[in-house]
């Protein structure tokens, strides 16, 4: 599989990788930083110091770090759908 990068980043699996919520309108939501550790249709599972915390996708505005370091800002609208599902899936241009 090719490596990740800001255009195939919904096309990969997200398992591993450093999210912190930027945006929600859920206050409780915001700044919450972690690793990804579980993906499910409607949420991600972060881990935060230690403890899971459940993110709803639909409702979360995600910093994403890539292996390389880059930063991406992504919509969880756009992660919604069984993981297994969305890396099949054609993306168009965000």
């Amino acid at each position: 599989m090719a490596p990740i990068t800001p255009q195939n980043l919904l096309r990969h699996e997200l398992i591993g990788l450093e999210a912190e919520v930027v945006g929600s309108p859920n206050g409780s939501l915001i700044g919450l930083e972690g690793r990804i550790i579980d993906e499910t249709k409607r949420t991600l599972v972060l881990s935060v110091d230690g403890k899971r915390k459940v993110v709803p996708k639909d409702v979360a505005i995600l910093r994403l770090k890539l292996p390389d370091g880059r930063l991406v800002e992504v919509d969880g609208k756009r992660l919604l759908g069984r993981p297994e599902d969305r890396i099949k899936l054609r993306v168009s241009r965000w």
